[in-house]
């Protein structure tokens, strides 16, 4: 008994020891970075989270006398207050004055005439490990843009709160699209700052030159750590539960059902006006900067309350379900299929389910794919597995 009181005693000690050295994200490393942006004209490519303790990094940085040039902005702007999918031009920054051009408008990618007064390109956004969140698509766009006009790339890297799960069909470059560019699961289980080594390790950025990648890696951090966001990503994963649910729940978008776009709870509920998928009610509303116009709107919806759920990972279970209640009442399920399959990176899941197979059936059959994967990613972690 008191060999057994001295081990939990020792590992008590080695838990606070851990609890007592907060991580540091990139940003916060500032002795790392600022000496490669010395006399360097630096574009950023940031958004709300880009946060530096109480500060932005635009701010930080104008306040240690970096010569920053431009501002690039991904889906849900600058500020991180645009609706899903909102078409955003190009702006000024009225604290800064400096000009925003925005990467989720006309153009997606930047041209180069938009990069010539720049030497080094920052990328410093809080990503959720889920392969059809656009900010990595972003990324990818912005390190090609680096590399065709010899410029520098810098990654400040912040902890992927799903990190710890890896799940979902690798996607099939069959259906690649701005919600799905890179030959990996839906939850890959990377920082942004691995993903990055991983994008020009593999080849996956075209041209024959290198590209002048930096990354300032997470101190103190490994995936064993459940890292809460301080600052909510986008304006639909308000929360944990959300970044959570969002693996599982984000199919729904090319279905009827609603997932709870148009609440205070958006992805972490689900439901419809006619096919009733559970007992809890809700009735989607227009919030503008989240919702403008949401999916059954002013409807009052029956569905399941998952804000209690104790859910991580990658579940087709409840999308499975709702697809056998449409069915049994005769209702259109897939309303749009094809982006279906742009967010499951494969018409596997589609077919799959159509032919009637169950949820773990479906899984099971890109498992082999997960494994090939997590053995090409090793080459490219920064962080203890």
């Amino acid at each position: 008994m008191r060999s057994f009181n001295v081990k939990l005693f020792i590992l008590l000690l080695i838990l606070q020891a851990k609890l007592a050295v907060a991580i540091e994200v990139g940003a916060q490393q500032s002795n790392r970075y600022l000496p490669l942006l010395e006399g360097k004209r630096v574009g950023l490519i940031v958004n709300q989270s880009s946060q530096v303790r109480d500060s932005h990094l635009v701010d930080f940085l104008i306040n240690n006398q970096v010569n920053v040039v431009k501002i690039f902005s991904p889906e849900h702007g600058f500020r991180g207050d645009q609706d899903a999918g909102a078409h955003i031009e190009n702006s000024i920054d009225t604290k800064t004055g400096l000009p925003i051009v925005s990467l989720y408008g006309k153009q997606k990618r930047p041209t180069s005439d938009m990069l010539i007064d720049v030497d080094v390109l920052v990328f410093d956004i809080q990503d959720v490990g889920v392969r059809f969140y656009t900010y990595i698509s972003t990324m990818h766009y912005m390190m090609q843009a680096a590399k065709e006009h010899q410029k520098s790339f810098l990654v400040l890297d912040r902890p992927n709160p799903n990190i710890q799960y890896i799940g979902g069909p690798v996607l099939d470059m069959a259906f690649r699209s701005f919600v799905g560019m890179h030959p990996i699961p839906v939850l890959h289980g990377m920082t942004v700052g691995e993903l990055a080594q991983m994008i020009e390790g593999e080849g996956w950025l075209t041209g024959s030159s290198e590209l002048d990648l930096h990354v300032i890696p997470v101190a103190q951090y490994d995936a064993l750590d459940h890292y809460i966001l301080p600052v909510a990503p986008s304006p639909n994963l308000p929360n944990q539960q959300a970044i959570y649910l969002y693996p599982s729940l984000c199919f729904f978008e090319a279905t009827a059902v609603s997932i709870g776009r148009g609440t205070d709870f958006p992805f972490q509920v689900f439901g419809h006006h006619q096919v009733r998928l559970g007992e809890f009610g809700f009735s989607p509303r227009s919030i503008i900067g989240a919702a403008r116009f949401p999916k059954l709107e002013g409807e009052q919806v029956w569905g399941q309350d998952l804000r209690k759920s104790v859910h991580t990972g990658f579940d087709l279970t409840w999308f499975v379900a709702a697809y056998t209640a449409f069915e049994h009442q005769n209702q259109r399920f897939f309303t749009s299929p094809k982006f279906l399959d742009k967010l499951a990176g494969t018409n596997i899941i589609r077919l799959a389910i159509e032919q009637g197979l169950k949820a773990h059936q479906i899984e099971a059959i890109w498992r082999q794919e997960i494994a090939e994967f997590e053995k090409k990613r090793v080459p490219y972690l920064l962080y203890q597995r």
